[in-house]
């Protein structure tokens, strides 16, 4: 199943910051109960790594007033092997 990052920025102002924390902690989601925050190191977002079917299902998970400032991005690995063929295609 593909993994997504999600970051949700917010304002730096401490209301503002506690208001979103708490939106987030209320709705009842898994996802956003269990967000990680960067607000104490003063990276005020909030980040979640989760496995769905679709950068749209991403999105969905973000309450709908946070979703236009939300940063979706799906994650992948790689292979040394695929690296490889990556740089032979490279190579003159």
């Amino acid at each position: 199943m593909p993994k997504f990052v999600i970051e949700v920025a917010h304002d730096e102002d401490e209301l503002i910051c506690a208001r979103v924390v708490e939106v987030f902690l209320k709705t009842g989601s898994h996802f956003l109960s269990h967000a990680d925050w960067g607000c104490s190191d003063g990276d005020h977002r909030a980040l979640m790594v989760v496995e769905v079917d679709s950068k749209e299902e991403a999105c969905q998970i973000v309450p709908p007033v946070f979703r236009h400032d939300a940063k979706i991005v799906q994650l992948n690995k790689f292979t040394v092997d695929e690296i490889e063929e990556m740089l032979q295609k490279h190579v003159a």
